[in-house]
């Protein structure tokens, strides 16, 4: 008996999900895990994605009013006395079968890979500023405090990892560093949530994770002998209190240890192939950079870890667009383009859903004088660009569109809620029923909003 049930154990999942199977709700998962690529700052989607050719006609002139339809505008562009329209001076290509718009100047590896490739033309936002769009699209509210998407993912499925926590974390800053907008570690914290859901960040210099190495003198024997110990108090003290946070403790104590073999063995890259430095890119060698985390994401998704989040840092351009704009290109270009190549040779894109895009676009606009060399763009959260792959997307997809100057949805809209709720669902998540009580209500991601856009599962 002892023996088939140890065979069981080894059968069944690492973790369960503290929410249990009712989140489910008969949805059959078509992934198994999230990378997110998000690019924090705003990619201008009219400079790599949404190709609008006939806007060079209207090099310059002011964008209507009955375009605009009196939105309003953030602080560095509502007192200009006009608005230019401003043509993207890049190259746009159709990609494959598919014939997806690709700035292909800029992007020829993402290009290359298009086929592979959802692209969501119609997203849309309420924020218009960096910090509540950011946490709008992590967490489903602009104000901080809520749960992170990772969290509630954690919270829902567990774990698959037994040595590795389920959400982490990894952030690069971009070549072009003249406007970084630094993301916040609340970005990824769980809100309301037992705190063993929170995301776990791996540092670029130093201990991959703080304090992941044991000190001076201290044996793992002796180290185990002490969390054995304080294991036994603190669930003396949970009986007594009944405050969950206890047991989250006593949880993240637990995976701090196993994390201390299994942290050094994810983050040694030692062992890859030459070849795989050439998919990624040089880049790739350089702990921190851009590529060199889609790598660790890569290894991270090999050895079950549920979710994934990955910030680059310096797509805020307000200034010179045709400057920092390849800069930015150049960082993420090929790594990601590599990662979707490198996870369906493996046989792990089917089940990994990839997320590639930013908190909102760039305006049709230029801020400050357009001129044919360069030219900025505001913050625009009305429609932006996005694009998904694996875990049950369609590839090789366009959907929604936007409006003849790239300003506003034309059709297809897809809200931040819109794309929560799709996300949990490719995880067989009902986004409607994962939800946590607190303060006397029912929380959920999604708020009371969302919909699944099945326009784009396969």
């Amino acid at each position: 008996m002892g023996l088939g049930a140890a065979a069981l154990q080894s059968l069944l999942p690492r973790t369960a999900g503290a929410a249990g199977d009712d989140v489910m709700q008969s949805i059959a998962p078509k992934a198994k895990r999230v990378i997110y690529l998000f690019q924090s700052g705003g990619p201008s989607h009219l400079d790599l994605f949404d190709y609008k050719p006939h806007l060079k006609d209207r090099f310059g002139e002011d964008l209507p009013d009955s375009v605009r339809g009196g939105q309003r505008l953030t602080g560095f562009t509502k007192n200009q006395k006009s608005l230019p329209v401003t043509p993207t001076k890049f190259r746009f290509e159709q990609c494959g079968e598919s014939g997806s718009w690709v700035n292909t100047e800029l992007l020829p590896h993402i290009g290359s890979v298009a086929d592979d490739i959802c692209f969501i033309r119609s997203m849309h936002t309420e924020a218009i500023n960096h910090d509540p769009a950011r946490t709008f699209l992590q967490t489903g509210a602009q104000l901080a405090g809520r749960p992170s998407m990772g969290s509630w993912v954690s919270y829902g499925l567990g774990s698959e990892a037994e040595n590795l926590p389920a959400f982490m974390v990894l952030n690069s800053f971009g070549s072009c560093k003249r406007t970084p907008q630094p993301v916040s570690g609340r970005l990824w914290e769980s809100g309301f949530l037992p705190s063993q859901y929170q995301g776990v960040k791996l540092q670029s210099v130093g201990d991959p994770v703080l304090y992941v190495s044991s000190p001076p003198g201290i044996s793992r024997e002796s180290q185990r002998s002490s969390l054995d110990a304080l294991k036994r108090m603190n669930q003396i003290k949970a009986q007594s209190a009944g405050d969950p946070e206890i047991d989250a403790r006593i949880e993240q104590y637990e995976m701090a240890f196993r994390m201390q073999a299994s942290v050094p063995e994810l983050t040694d890259i030692s062992s890859e192939p030459e070849s795989t430095f050439q998919l990624y890119g040089e880049d790739a060698k350089t702990r921190g950079s851009f590529a060199a985390n889609c790598l660790i994401a890569r290894r991270m998704a090999e050895r079950g870890v549920r979710y994934i989040q990955l910030y680059h840092v310096g797509w805020d351009h307000h200034q010179d667009v045709p400057r920092d704009l390849p800069l930015m290109c150049g960082d993420v270009d090929q790594a990601s383009a590599g990662l979707l190549i490198d996870l369906k040779q493996r046989g792990l894109l089917d089940d990994t859903l990839v997320i590639w895009g930013g908190e909102f676009g760039r305006t049709t606009f230029s801020q400050g004088k357009a001129t044919e060399i360069k030219y900025g763009r505001d913050h625009h959260g009305r429609v932006f660009s996005l694009w998904m792959a694996g875990g049950g997307i369609k590839p090789g997809t366009n959907w929604g569109s936007s409006d003849d100057y790239g300003y506003s949805v034309a059709e297809n809209g897809v809200h931040v809620h819109d794309l929560q709720a799709t996300i949990l669902h490719l995880l067989g998540i009902n986004h409607t029923r994962l939800t946590y009580k607190f303060q006397g209500r029912d929380f959920r991601l999604t708020d009371v909003h969302g919909h699944v856009v099945n326009g784009i599962l396969s």
